[in-house]
């Protein structure tokens, strides 16, 4: 994507209703209003659901249409590639769904305790080099977050194509005596994938798909 394109995205984004950019220093000092009070801003007191590193927003969109009793938020740092969701929200007359620009690890600055229902992490970066470990976004410190901002019965979605992302994310798991309700390391051959994994695909599942790597599957509780 060139410069140009970039720029026109980001200065869009701040006219959009749906999108919302706060500072880090914002968050990280506790004057980000929205925390605590989402219900609020989506007029409602539906339950909440994240999709986290949302890219495009393709499974924050497209669970926002699926679900009209809940409402859906994607964060991302790049603020151009979630332009796509944001805007088709606004064409298409969406309005359960709605888009951050911040930093993931800062959720728990986000969301007030036992705010979110659900949270969605869709094709995350594995992280694999060892220096990277603190970035992977179902490591222990990440976990501890979710628990966090998650109701106790609150669950966490994730859908990778990288089978030591699940792999890693299952040994995690029940070394930490989690619960998981549902796994599948190729949820388009084996049956008993949930509706949603199966109907919405992002722009790199697809490309994925097209090159036969099998599409993995986690469902899991933190409390």
């Amino acid at each position: 994507m060139g410069s140009k394109n970039k720029l026109k995205r980001f200065k869009e984004n701040e006219t959009f209703g749906n999108v919302l950019q706060p500072t880090r220093e914002e968050v990280v000092s506790g004057q980000f209003p929205n925390k605590g009070k989402w219900n609020e801003f989506f007029g409602n007191d539906n339950p909440i659901v994240l999709e986290l590193g949302c890219g495009k927003g393709e499974y924050t969109i497209g669970l926002a249409k699926q679900n009209g009793d809940k409402n859906f938020i994607g964060i991302d740092i790049k603020g151009a590639r979630f332009w796509r969701g944001a805007k088709t929200a606004i064409e298409e007359d969406i309005k359960n769904a709605a888009f951050i620009r911040s930093q993931i690890e800062l959720i728990d600055h986000l969301f007030e305790q036992d705010e979110v229902s659900e949270i969605w992490i869709t094709f995350p970066d594995p992280q694999i080099k060892y220096k990277r470990t603190k970035h992977r976004l179902t490591n222990a410190l990440f976990l501890e977050k979710y628990k966090t901002i998650l109701k106790e019965e609150g669950t966490v979605n994730l859908k990778t194509d990288s089978e030591f992302m699940h792999g890693y994310t299952l040994g995690l798991l029940h070394g930490s005596g989690l619960e998981v309700l549902y796994a599948n390391h190729d949820v388009y051959k084996n049956e008993g994938s949930p509706r949603e994994v199966l109907e919405i695909q992002t722009y790199y599942e697809r490309q994925y798909l097209e090159k036969g790597k099998p599409i993995t599957y986690i469902k899991f509780r933190v409390h």
